[in-house]
Order: C-alpha cells, then sequence, then structure tokens
C-alpha cells in the first residue's frame, strides 16, 4: 500500500454540514462558511439526506458555482451519520461543524483556530445565538438564548471563556477525532455531547470560548418545535441510560416538572370524585399545585420580561417555554424508561412524524 496513505492530513479547514430540508436557510449558511477568512486551504463537505423540498438541487446548484463546495449522500438522514460521511471524504486537518440551520460569524474561523492553537484543545466551541423572524421564531429564540429555556449550558450566553462540558457544533482537530472514532452512529440526537465525553475521558480538552459566535434559526412552527424537543428529550434520556450521573443536573429539571403536572391531574381527579379531602387533601394541594403555581408564575415573569417583544411575541412565549420543557421532560422520561430506539427528530420531514425507512 502506498506510504502516503498513511500520511496525515494536510494543513487546512474542512468545514462539514448535514443537510435535510433546509432550502429556506442552506445558501445563507453555505455564504456564511465560504466567507470565512483564514490563511489555509477550505472546503465545504455537504452531506445530503434525502430531501423533499428541493434542498438537493439547490445544494447540486451551489457546488457548480463553487469548487470549494463537495457533495456525499447521507440516505439514512441521521445527522451523526453525516457527518461522519463528510468527515471521511474531507481533506484538511481542521474540522469545523456547521448545521444549515446556522450562519457562522465574520470571523469566526480565524479565530477558532487560534483559540484552538491558544490553548491546545481538541475542540473549540462558542455562542450559539439563536435569532428569529417572525414573533412565534423570537419567541422561540429568546428562550434558547435565555438560561430559563434551556437550562443554561455555556453555550446559551456564558461570557466566561474555559474548558467546558461540551461545545456547539466544534472546531476540531482531525487527529484526534480519528483517534477517539468520530461520532457515534447509534446516537441520533446529543451526538456532540458524547463525543465530548469521550475526548475529555481520552484526556483531551473541551473549549469554550465566547468570543466565537454562531446564528441559530429556530423552528418556524409550534408542532415542529415540540417533534424537535420530544426528540431531543428521548436521546438525552438514552444517554442517561448509557452514562449516568455524567450527565448534568439541569437535564432533570423538564421531566420532574412532566412528573408534577401528572401528579396534579390525578389529585384533580381524587378532589374532584371525593377520594381524597379533608387534611389529606389540603396537604396534597400544597405540595402539588404549590410548585405548579410557582412554575406558572415563571413562565409569566418571562413572558411579561422587559425585551420580551410585542404582545404576538408574548402570548407565544406563554406556549413555547411550557411546550420546550413538557415535550422534552415527555420525550426524556421516554428515553429513560424504554430507551431512544429509532426515535427522530421528525421536525424537518413535513407532515411526518414517524422514523425514516
Amino acid at each position: 500500500m502506498p506510504a502516503d496513505e498513511f500520511s496525515a492530513p494536510p494543513p487546512g479547514v474542512s468545514f462539514v454540514m448535514p443537510v435535510l430540508n433546509e432550502r429556506a436557510y442552506l445558501e445563507h449558511a453555505v455564504a456564511s462558511v465560504l466567507a470565512q477568512d483564514v490563511d489555509a486551504p477550505t472546503e465545504l463537505v455537504l452531506a445530503l439526506g434525502p430531501s423533499t423540498d428541493g434542498t438537493t438541487d439547490l445544494a447540486r446548484r451551489l457546488a457548480a458555482a463553487d469548487d470549494r463546495i463537495r457533495l456525499v449522500d447521507n440516505p439514512a438522514a441521521h445527522i451523526p451519520v453525516g457527518l461522519n460521511a463528510a468527515i471521511r471524504a474531507s481533506r484538511y486537518d481542521t474540522i469545523v461543524r456547521v448545521d444549515a440551520h446556522s450562519e457562522l460569524s465574520p470571523g469566526y474561523a480565524a479565530r477558532a483556530l487560534q483559540t484552538l492553537e491558544r490553548t491546545g484543545s481538541a475542540n473549540v466551541g462558542g455562542v450559539m445565538h439563536a435569532e428569529g423572524r417572525t414573533p412565534f421564531q423570537k419567541a422561540v429564540a429568546r428562550l434558547y438564548n435565555s438560561p430559563v429555556g434551556l437550562g443554561g449550558g455555556a453555550y446559551h450566553g456564558s461570557s466566561q471563556e474555559g474548558e467546558a462540558e461540551s461545545a456547539y457544533l466544534g472546531v476540531m482537530r482531525r487527529e484526534v477525532l480519528d483517534g477517539v472514532g468520530l461520532f457515534d452512529e447509534s446516537i441520533r440526537r446529543g451526538e456532540d455531547w458524547e463525543l465530548n465525553l469521550r475526548l475529555r475521558q481520552a484526556g483531551h480538552r473541551v473549549w469554550f470560548d465566547p468570543e466565537l459566535s454562531v446564528t441559530y434559526w429556530p423552528r418556524e412552527s409550534w408542532l415542529r418545535l415540540a417533534r424537535q424537543f420530544r426528540a431531543t428529550g428521548a436521546w438525552r434520556g438514552e444517554l442517561v441510560r448509557r452514562f449516568g450521573r455524567r450527565n448534568g443536573i439541569r437535564y432533570f429539571a423538564p421531566p420532574a416538572l412532566v412528573a408534577i403536572v401528572a401528579l396534579a391531574v390525578v389529585l384533580g381527579v381524587l378532589q374532584l370524585t371525593g377520594v381524597l379531602s379533608g387534611v389529606a387533601s389540603l396537604v396534597a394541594s400544597l405540595l402539588v399545585y404549590g410548585p405548579l403555581a410557582l412554575y406558572l408564575l415563571l413562565v409569566l415573569g418571562v413572558a411579561l420580561a422587559p425585551g420580551g417583544g410585542g404582545v404576538r411575541q408574548r402570548m407565544w412565549t406563554l406556549l413555547v417555554l411550557p411546550t420546550m420543557h413538557i415535550s422534552w421532560g415527555l420525550g426524556f422520561l421516554g428515553g429513560v424508561l424504554r430507551g431512544a430506539r429509532d426515535t427522530v427528530d421528525a421536525s424537518r420531514l413535513g407532515t411526518r412524524n414517524t422514523p425514516l425507512p
């Protein structure tokens, strides 16, 4: 076998992007990648899932217009499968993960390369800054950027640079990725957290740099948002089954809310039917309805807080925040109890809400 097959990849940057039904966002995402100014060769490898909205045709047109864009197939449609296909097809020694629903800020790649070198890290990530166009999407984006919405992970708005549990998207050293075995293709959501866990277990450093910023565009409808969060919760439950206490305590808040809502329903039935009454009913009400009332006050407070936008955006916030928490919590409980199995994020599959074939 030729000796050069064993040589390290040449210096350069390979951006990798899994793509599925992203016609409305792909062109802007690709433009933000191609505009990155780095002192090295670059390429963008798109892993194309079986889109039904014209995304694949758009990707082919973009590739025909710029020879830095390369295409690989991802018939399974799963994100880690597409990422691995793109990484294996890539040519350079630094891998930059990009999401088709996001846009890199100017100077992102150059800053990330500097941070990789300065910190000696294996993976560097920054802030996921959500934005919206409609009142609904703006409400979702505001909650994404709030610790109340997504639990306060560093990449949702921390300003403190340092070592991190995980990294949003990630700018990674190819040799380290090859060493730990790329993404685990059996994990459909949360694959980045699991990869970073393996990196840290192997003695490598994962680094958060708040100067790195990526614009993220959330789902555009309530149903798509609920589907997304249920799938994400299910896979976090699967990760708890596999890795136990390595998961942060914040992941258990939404399922606790679901449990309280279920208890409130049961308690209400018992009280209405007269099975539970008197002092026992009063004590149970304080223990169950009390926390639920505090949560509802929290939702109301978030909706009315300064920066909440116009009336329509605030009204959406009243629905979106519980949807995020309860959908995620229901998915999490299912994932813990029976495993995520074939659960997929169906939020980009049009009217489909079933696993892909």
